[in-house]
């Protein structure tokens, strides 16, 4: 075999045997943007924080992106050759991290629409079929064992615009995905309000999520309908 390929061969090699073969060297894709540890990115609301935040959810939104339910193409590259097992690993990992929230610039709206924000989240618009956001994600609303994340402490970007992907369909879960069901039935200006209420919002002192089957939504997707109806 010529010199060169066996030098080359061995460079390899020695470059694999450098490289560390651990949980954080294998997420650094993930903590490149999300921050160490999961922390979210402080240029930018669009990286979120994955920290604290339910295991099974996390899974799942790999799932999602590895099954193109949701759309955003560095996520989908990412998740694409992700076994079960390996997602599963990555959203423990994160789930167990707790690090402090980091405040985020709120846009200045009238109090009407604020008003209207908190009358979403905490009362929901039953004459539009809305259920509070309270109802799923917990009265702190910092989410539920095992799959429905916490709210509290996203920044105003992020919140917004996942709503709008709901809304426009580039964003979506398994039947019944209720989620995009209810951002169907929020207005651009409910979004928005929404959106900058939960972001201003004074982040509660505890953060974990609550325990599975302490919260009953309202039906078995937490869409409420307009004869009581399933969605």
């Amino acid at each position: 075999m010529p010199f060169a390929l066996l030098l080359g061969g061995a460079l390899a090699h020695a470059d694999q045997a450098s490289v560390p073969d651990t949980l954080q060297q294998r997420i650094a894709a993930c903590t490149s943007c999300h921050g160490l540890h999961g922390e979210g990115s402080s240029g930018s609301g669009f990286s979120p924080r994955l920290a604290g935040k339910p295991a099974g959810y996390l899974a799942l939104q790999l799932q999602n992106f590895q099954r193109g339910l949701r759309q955003y193409a560095p996520m989908e590259y990412i998740a694409r050759s992700l076994t079960p097992d390996y997602m599963h690993e990555i959203a423990e990992y994160f789930a167990a991290q707790q690090v402090p929230y980091e405040r985020r610039p709120v846009p200045a709206l009238a109090p009407s629409m604020l008003q209207r924000g908190e009358q979403l989240v905490t009362s929901g618009d039953p004459a539009r079929q809305i259920p509070p956001c309270q109802a799923c994600h917990g009265k702190q609303l910092t989410g539920t064992e095992p799959s429905v994340p916490g709210l509290a402490g996203l920044p105003y970007d992020y919140i917004s615009a996942q709503l709008g992907s709901w809304r426009a369909g580039t964003r979506a879960s398994a039947a019944p995905d209720c989620m995009a069901q209810i951002a169907g039935r929020l207005a651009p200006a409910d979004i928005t309000a929404v959106s900058a209420w939960l972001a201003g919002r004074q982040v509660p002192a505890d953060t974990h999520p609550q325990p599975a089957g302490s919260i009953t939504p309202p039906l078995r997707c937490g869409v409420l309908q307009a004869h009581g109806d399933g969605a």
